[in-house]
């Protein structure tokens, strides 16, 4: 029972990270049909410079806010003077947001160095709790809270304000919203910033429940990332939690109990939902 409790909070954990990250690019494909494969550099800046906030400070508050004020500056430069240029055209998209992931990820090197970094949770989330004989790892809990309560504020913003209003007539058509007379260009600039916060935010979530960081963590999360649009549907941010939880959770229990099968279990679940849904879980055809 201790086994599976831990397995599953684990792939919940680990969905929750994945699901921040995907969230983001999610958004950003839905509104400005932009593939963003410089995500997870972002996502590992949001790491860099989250736990060095917090090793400074020795605040893990303050780390989370820096690593998302990070993202947030990265995302409007990214949108700006890298993304703007190619608008429409996703073959230079993939080039040039490529390009730019590996240029993220030297920087990391020049800045903190080449070597891994370690990252430890605040006291007040280390250790773990003892529920009728089961050991419940307090970290991961809280991961899984945060993701959650990112889910709901996105959901009520899309869904009960004027922006989430724009935001989701933008995904259906750009060309109305435009002629309506709204700043689409904002409209992006807003969700590109806000999809790499959150892509910082699991970055430096990530550093102290795996316990290190590195410079290559980037394109191996960016890879989990697509997965999970991919699998919950293009564009499709509810299909991204569910999706990721997929992830996170085939991940845990194939970790453990088939370790062979493990690196080829998320790429696995992909190719099964495909076989069945090509739009994805909750995709729209066409």
């Amino acid at each position: 029972m201790e086994v599976l409790v831990n397995l599953t909070l684990n792939g919940l954990a680990t969905g929750m990270l994945v699901f921040l990250l995907a969230a983001g690019l999610t958004l950003i494909f839905g509104l400005m049909d932009v593939l963003n494969f410089a995500h997870g550099g972002l996502f590992a800046w949001g790491a860099y410079s989250g736990i060095w906030i917090y090793a400074e400070t020795d605040s893990f508050l303050f780390g989370i806010v820096g690593a998302i004020l990070t993202g947030c500056l990265l995302g409007i430069i990214t949108e700006k003077w890298i993304i703007k240029p190619v608008y429409g055209n996703h073959v230079q998209q993939i080039l040039i947001t490529l390009g730019l992931m590996l240029v993220l990820s030297e920087m990391l090197k020049v800045v903190w160095g080449p070597n891994q970094i370690s990252a430890a949770p605040p006291d007040y989330l280390a250790g773990s709790w003892e529920v009728g004989g089961v050991v419940i790892i307090k970290y991961r809990l809280f991961i899984i809270f945060i993701g959650l309560l990112v889910y709901g504020l996105v959901q009520y913003m899309l869904k009960h304000t004027k922006v989430g209003l724009v935001v989701r007539a933008g995904v259906m058509n750009r060309e109305m919203v435009q002629a309506l007379g709204i700043n689409i260009k904002r409209v992006f600039m807003l969700v590109f910033m806000a999809g790499a916060g959150m892509a910082a935010l699991s970055g430096v979530l990530l550093g102290p429940y795996s316990g290190v960081i590195h410079a290559d963590m980037g394109m191996e999360f960016a890879i989990l990332a697509f997965i999970v649009v991919v699998i919950g549907g293009m564009g499709n941010f509810s299909g991204s939690i569910l999706a990721a939880l997929l992830v996170g959770l085939s991940g845990s229990f194939m970790a453990y109990y088939v370790p062979d099968l493990a690196l080829g279990a998320n790429m696995l679940l992909m190719a099964v939902v495909l076989i069945f849904k090509p739009q994805g879980l909750f995709g729209m055809r066409g």
